[in-house]
């Protein structure tokens, strides 16, 4: 695997359950893209409302697993949480884990929920990621992890 770039993308989610997809795939098995950084935080920070925001990278835009955490599943492949409350004197607390083997040859997905399930924010989001040329048989062999479930 030869390094040929850098790549961000960052946007914001509603925490609806709804799965959101961020457009990687350029058509060729040969450039591939390791996430190497994945944060959420909320849009309304002055909000004063408790909060804890959960969220997932996936690799496949199935909506089945929901917004719990499986790390039995290939398909996830980075976790965040962020909690706060704005009238706390210590804002807040952050959590990240990113599978370090990771290497995504199509789309990647996103996704959030809040601890409040009756409530429906915006989240905030980025994620880094590293490009790399590969060759076929790296590209077949990350499609396929990617799709299976452990």
């Amino acid at each position: 695997m030869k390094k040929i770039g850098e790549y961000t993308a960052r946007g914001f989610i509603r925490t609806d359950g709804s799965i959101n997809r961020i457009i990687l795939d350029d058509g060729s098995f040969k450039t591939a893209y390791r996430i190497v950084e994945f944060v959420i935080a909320p849009h309304d920070m002055d909000n004063t409302t408790t909060r804890v925001i959960t969220s997932k990278l996936l690799t496949d835009d199935d909506t089945s697993t929901g917004v719990n955490w499986n790390w039995d599943n290939n398909e996830e492949i980075a976790w965040s949480i962020f909690a706060y409350d704005a009238n706390a004197s210590q804002f807040g607390f952050t959590f990240k884990q990113i599978d370090p083997d990771n290497l995504v040859v199509q789309d990647l997905y996103v996704i959030a929920d809040e601890a409040q399930q009756s409530v429906d924010i915006k989240v905030n989001y980025f994620v880094r990621m590293e490009k790399y040329e590969i060759n076929d048989s790296q590209g077949a062999l990350a499609m396929v992890r990617n799709r299976s479930q452990a």
